[in-house]
């Protein structure tokens, strides 16, 4: 089978023991990146990408918001988290906001392959010794807020990421070279459709629901 991946990794080992990991599944057409912009680039240069393995802690990835924004621009790629974060909690999240796996970086590299394999055939991946754990966590409050943000058009959520950061319409608009009354519209359309009545509201649960622990 011939998949065109992405390894989004800032650490060059570790690109080169996944590649060596999943190439048996995969083939050799795999890309590296070591940022989340570089992931960004490579992305719109090779749009037959099909699976990324991203790094939660990559240089340019705040968390959880680069797979969200990920499941956003890019819906038809599939983003299998890759971490050192083995908290059963972080999973959880990760899977919430549209996951199709976890791989912990201290899985074996057959595992690995077969992890990878599970997901080309359309299945979700967790580490079998945190799959009970990663069940029991109550999900819900992330799960809503997850179904919520996909009904955010790709702008919108960057605007969202933005107000979580602090910034006023003014620099939004300056940041995204649009006027600022489109910010309005897309701030009010963010609010509308997440059912909060004020832009803080909506940007400390961004942060809190996908910020790393």
């Amino acid at each position: 089978m011939q998949v065109k991946a992405i390894v989004a990794d800032d650490h060059p080992l570790f690109r080169s023991a996944m590649k060596q990991a999943i190439q048996s599944v995969l083939g050799n057409d795999i890309l590296e990146s070591a940022s989340y912009q570089e992931t960004i680039d490579l992305l719109h240069r090779h749009n037959d990408v099909e699976l990324i393995f991203l790094d939660l802690n990559m240089p340019g990835n705040d968390g959880l918001t680069g797979l969200a924004m990920l499941r956003s621009h890019f819906p038809d790629v599939l983003v299998a988290i890759v971490s050192g974060d083995e908290s059963p909690t972080m999973v959880r999240k990760a899977m919430d906001f549209g996951a199709c796996g976890y791989i912990p970086k201290s899985t074996p590299l057959p595992v690995i392959a077969s992890a990878v394999q599970q997901i080309l055939e359309g299945e979700q991946w967790l580490p079998a010794e945190l799959i009970d754990q990663v069940q029991k966590i109550e999900g819900s409050e992330e799960q809503a807020f997850a179904a919520k943000l996909t009904q955010l058009t790709p702008h919108q959520l960057k605007v969202l990421q933005l107000m979580a950061d602090g910034l006023l319409n003014k620099q939004i608009a300056y940041e995204l070279g649009v006027s600022e009354s489109t910010i309005k519209q897309h701030v009010s359309a963010v609010l509308h459709k997440l059912g909060f009545n004020n832009r803080t509201q909506a940007g400390v649960l961004f942060k809190q629901m996908l910020k790393v622990e």
